[in-house]
């Protein structure tokens, strides 16, 4: 039976994975898929892109049909999380999907929804949770743990041994040193190195990576302080 691709999210990421799925179509990988189109709540988010798919839907709404198979192009961990685990609690089929370019060790393990993208590499006896995302060029070595939600954007290297909880978002060229511990709902920042542990919800910046605090409202200039 034909199924019908829907890729969940009609932005730029979307775009790109439209891109990588139809060059591995063409390629003769997975020849009973097609691409049906995207759901977006944003009508308009392929105006102006020479694209001929339809958005077919809000994924908020959507009822999937029994012919649907679903990508997530959503890069936002939490809001990735929230999405596709709605639609799956209404039916949807979401394959973890391993593009032709990319590779997979032995005895490694996928959760449902999760994409490895084109020169992505995950080494032998990693487990990889639901819906996580390998942008291109990013590697997770040996026995390494990633947990539900995460996504590891372009260049990313998790080392061996390391633990990476719930909803982790790696900017490009970020490096979790072996056996590093990050907490659920971290924010790595692009460039980073997490050498040991990070708290969960914070955003770490730099090398070694260190938390970055944001302050709770900006501060007042002088001159109005002095003006009051």
């Amino acid at each position: 039976m034909s199924r019908r691709v829907l890729i969940v999210g009609a932005g730029g990421f979307g775009r790109e994975i439209l891109h990588w799925l139809d060059l591995a179509l063409q390629a003769g990988s997975q020849p009973d898929w097609r691409v049906g189109g995207f759901l977006d709540r944003n009508t308009g988010a392929l105006d102006g892109f020479d694209i001929d798919l339809p958005i077919v839907g809000d994924p908020a709404t959507y009822q999937p049909q029994p012919d649907d198979l679903f990508l997530s192009a959503i890069g936002a961990p939490q809001t990735k999380l929230t999405v596709c685990r709605q639609l799956a609690e209404r039916g949807a089929d979401f394959p973890a999907w391993v593009h032709p370019l990319a590779s997979l060790g032995a005895r490694s393990r996928l959760g449902r929804g999760t994409l490895l993208l084109p020169n992505s590499g995950v080494s032998v006896d990693v487990t990889i949770g639901e819906f996580v995302t390998l942008n291109c060029r990013s590697v997770v070595g040996h026995d390494a743990v990633i947990g539900d939600g995460c996504t590891l954007n372009s260049f990313v290297d998790v080392a061996g041994g390391a633990v990476l909880g719930t909803g982790v978002s790696i900017g490009s060229h970020g490096v979790i040193a072996p056996r590093a511990r990050v907490g659920d709902f971290t924010t790595v920042g692009a460039g980073s190195v997490v050498v040991r542990r990070t708290k969960p919800g914070t955003t770490v910046l730099g090398v070694p990576a260190r938390r970055l605090d944001f302050p709770a409202e900006l501060p007042v200039p002088v001159e109005q302080r002095r003006s009051a």
